[in-house]
């Protein structure tokens, strides 16, 4: 009768393992679910920060040149007609 108690408590602990490891990994799983969501999400956040960055400096480039083309054109027309 012992050696039947000790096979079924050895069979209980290893259907216990066996669930444990399914449980971590399923649980590894998700985590690393997480994270490569996280990553994405800091990623297109970064994104969206450069994107805007380069649009401001375009714009700000643009009113620039914009500005020293008409000052200059109305210099050489003051030269021109002085």
């Amino acid at each position: 009768m012992p050696a039947m108690k000790m096979r079924q408590s050895l069979d209980q602990l290893e259907q216990e393992f066996r669930r444990h490891t399914q449980l971590a990994a399923k649980q590894r799983a998700a985590l690393e679910r997480r994270a490569a969501v996280r990553s994405r999400q800091r990623w297109r956040e970064r994104e969206r920060r450069r994107s805007s960055l380069r649009f401001y400096l375009l714009t700000a480039s643009l009113a620039l040149t914009a500005l020293i083309v008409t000052v200059a054109m109305f210099a050489t027309l003051y030269l021109l007609l002085a």
